[in-house]
């Protein structure tokens, strides 16, 4: 990590008493409804990224296989309760499995991600600075539907570093919101992400119009393509950002080093794993639909990119336990197959 890029981030880890507190504590997040307390509010140290992985791209499977971890995942994912939407790729390998990968989901704040990311690749064009100043976007009070746009105000000023800080570990709307309206709103995103021949993620409003608006239509029941992602989509995402394939080092270390840091949905991707493990990652959270994506640090040295879009399941609690169960079979699964090739060789 470059010593500018750390100081930056140590310089928020200092803001978090004067900035970050009073942000949070007004509970300008509306989308993420199970803000993890346990964390507690304090930002993490940065920590050295690793070195990107070879390139590689998933592919989504044909059909339900009939053993072997993926047949777990398929069962796991079944959609009678809801649509559930997986999708896994070891950067190591390359090994990928998919269930209705190919189908859009609900982004809610896992859009983040691509925000900041056309953010900061405008701070490496020059465009402007982590240090330049962007008001809040502050929601105004109206009806649902009461426009293509939900009004908002500009609120206080805050350094870029200081808004991906709260949009990326807090899920903090109003940052976000900034962020977005800095950039040219959702089509600069849409732009940005065209540049990197993704196709399946698109953004169509802002989050406060998106919080306003939610509820529209139930996602457990009907694909709603606005603001959604396949996971598949999402991968894609995540590997080319983990790849360093559209940011330089530093802004990629901002971006990931972010979602390292996220305290967000402590009973999702975080609850499948085993405590200590590695993960970097941003959850989203809307009407009947819960989400989390990101990357798994294995013990074997290995980084699983995953994305999980659940609908349904009965409620929160439920949808929730679902993205830890189907995270562990992902977990599980790449550890054992890792772990048969590793005999194999030894022989």
């Amino acid at each position: 990590m470059t010593a500018g890029i750390f100081t930056r981030l140590m310089g928020l880890v200092a803001l978090a008493g004067t900035v970050l507190a009073p942000v949070a504590a007004a509970r300008a997040d509306t989308l993420e409804l199970d803000f993890d307390q346990t964390f507690g509010t304090e930002l993490r140290a940065p920590r050295q990224l690793p070195p990107t992985p070879s390139a590689f791209v998933a592919k989504p499977a044909a059909r339900a296989p009939q053993d072997g971890f993926e047949a777990q995942l398929f069962s796991l994912a079944d959609a009678g309760q809801g649509r559930i939407g997986v999708a896994a790729l070891d950067l190591t390998t390359g090994r990928s499995v998919a269930v209705l990968g190919d189908q859009p989901f609900p982004m809610a704040s896992t859009s983040k991600i691509a925000i900041v990311a056309t953010f900061l690749d405008g701070v490496d064009k020059g465009k402007w600075k982590l240090t330049d100043k962007f008001p809040l976007m502050m929601p105004v009070a109206s009806p649902k539907f009461a426009g293509a746009k939900a009004p908002v105000r500009p609120g206080q000023l805050l350094p870029a570093s200081t808004l991906i800080e709260l949009a990326i570990t807090r899920s903090n709307n109003h940052a976000t919101d900034a962020l977005l309206a800095a950039v040219g709103g959702p089509p600069a995103v849409n732009r940005w992400l065209k540049t990197t021949g993704i196709k399946g993620i698109r953004l169509d409003r802002d989050i406060a119009t998106l919080v306003r608006d939610d509820g529209e239509f139930d996602p457990a029941r009907t694909v709603d393509p606005r603001d959604s992602a396949t996971p598949m989509a999402m991968i894609d995402l995540l590997t080319g950002l983990y790849q360093g394939l559209w940011l330089s080092p530093s802004s990629r270390e901002v971006l990931i080093g972010a979602m390292e840091r996220c305290v967000t949905g402590r009973h999702r991707i975080r609850a499948g794993v085993p405590e200590g493990t590695v993960v970097a990652h941003k959850t989203g959270t809307l009407n009947n639909t819960a989400s989390d994506v990101g990357f798994i640090h294995t013990p074997d040295g290995h980084v699983i990119a995953v994305a999980i879009y659940v609908t349904g399941q009965g409620g929160k609690a439920n949808r929730d336990a679902r993205i830890a169960s189907i995270t562990r079979v992902i977990f599980d699964g790449y550890q054992t197959e890792s772990s048969s090739v590793r005999r194999t060789a030894s022989r």
